[in-house]
């Protein structure tokens, strides 16, 4: 009978570079950094509040975008035991306009998790981190290290870019094999000491030299050191992602009117948007005027139990949400009759369009609360 012998770790896709390879590398890119590091609001301080918020914010959302967002949800959320406090409309109000809302609901209950189990105080220790709501191994690993120098490694967009071409990998890096080696590349690279500063450089250094088309490699401080370059396929590594396939789809939105309110529900937990408040909003296929108007009286009865007698056509809204590309027709309509029932104020609400300023809606919702102010005036 033999001895059963443990499992060996899958081999790497590509070799791992040597010690004089890494003690170069952070030396070169120390020195980019040190010049070329830019003044960002988040970089001001390793408050570890400040931290987390930044890198939840820039999840799939360019810096650009976030800094006038980090600026202004931190006013109104100074601190974590502030946004633990907040109620969930008020947080998904100062997110509106960002996307990726479920971003804002984990931010907010990981909050009061902070509060109710670590005494108001980030965790300091991984596991604790990565089991806070809306936390994964990337963004566990950026918090740690830049609020606490821990040796924690990252990968996200930009560093996942960088290592391909570094490594001169070919595969795709989404997949397991890539996800083992880029990993494992990003644990060996990290130093000793400032590994906070040391995951921003990488961040920095793919998100303004190491760009996804057309790289900058005439002035990237460690351009003799990448694989891709040295083989002339830097535009060629990483391999493009598949385009996505889009789906065409028409939706309608109504305006309902009463008594000089409108009608404002809240979307679904399981749904898109989950959390924001919005028009009575269905998915049409009515192929007529007139049987659109049946298909909207009748969509809005079933989401509210709401009778009305459609109204004017406000506006036609193009926008994009994930696979679809969206024809929003949006429609006034009366009020008639109903709810048989008193409408629970936390799912349904009638306002006068005043107040819809109060309430988070998406980047359509918020255009026809505008619509629907003006059309009131």
């Amino acid at each position: 009978m033999t001895e059963h012998q443990p499992d060996k770790a899958p081999a790497l896709a590509v070799p791992l570079p040597d010690a004089a390879w890494l003690r170069s590398f952070r030396r070169r890119l120390r020195t980019w950094y040190a010049r070329h590091a830019r003044d960002l609001p988040w970089r001001r301080s390793r408050d570890p509040y400040r931290v987390w918020v930044s890198e939840i914010m820039l999840q799939q959302t360019q810096v650009a975008t976030v800094r006038p967002y980090f600026e202004r949800f931190l006013e109104s959320f100074p601190t974590v035991e502030a946004l633990a406090r907040a109620d969930e409309r008020d947080v998904l109000r100062r997110w509106e306009g960002l996307g990726y809302y479920r971003r804002a609901r984990q931010l907010h209950q990981a909050a009061r998790v902070i509060v109710e189990e670590h005494g108001g105080r980030f965790p300091r220790d991984a596991e604790s981190v990565r089991r806070l709501p809306g936390i994964g191994r990337y963004t566990a690993g950026a918090i740690l290290s830049i609020a606490f120098d821990a040796r924690e490694p990252i990968l996200e967009a930009n560093t996942t870019r960088l290592y391909c071409r570094l490594l001169a990998y070919r595969g795709q890096p989404t997949a397991a094999p890539g996800q083992r080696l880029l990993w494992a590349m990003a644990e060996r690279v990290l130093p000793r000491r400032e590994v906070g500063r040391f995951n921003q450089a990488l961040m920095e250094l793919g998100s303004q030299v190491c760009l996804a088309r057309t790289p900058r490699c005439e002035a990237c401080q460690v351009a003799m050191q990448c694989g891709a370059r040295a083989e002339g396929a830097q535009n060629e590594i990483p391999p493009p992602k598949a385009k996505p396939r889009y789906e065409d789809r028409h939706e309608v939105a109504v305006v309902v009117r009463r008594r000089g309110r409108v009608l404002l529900v809240r979307c679904a937990d399981d749904g898109r948007w989950a959390g924001l408040w919005d028009f009575p909003r269905f998915r049409a296929h009515a192929p007529s005027r007139a049987a659109l108007a049946r298909e909207l009286v009748e969509a809005v009865e079933r989401q509210t139990g709401v009778r009305v007698e459609p109204g004017a056509h406000l506006a036609t809204l193009k926008h994009g949400v994930t696979r679809f590309r969206i024809t929003l027709d949006c429609y006034e309509a009366r009020y008639l009759s109903g709810p048989r029932a008193k409408p629970d104020p936390t799912q349904m609400r009638w306002l006068p369009p005043t107040d819809l300023d109060a309430y988070p809606l998406s980047t359509t919702g918020r255009q026809l609360a505008r619509l629907a102010s003006a059309s009131e005036r």
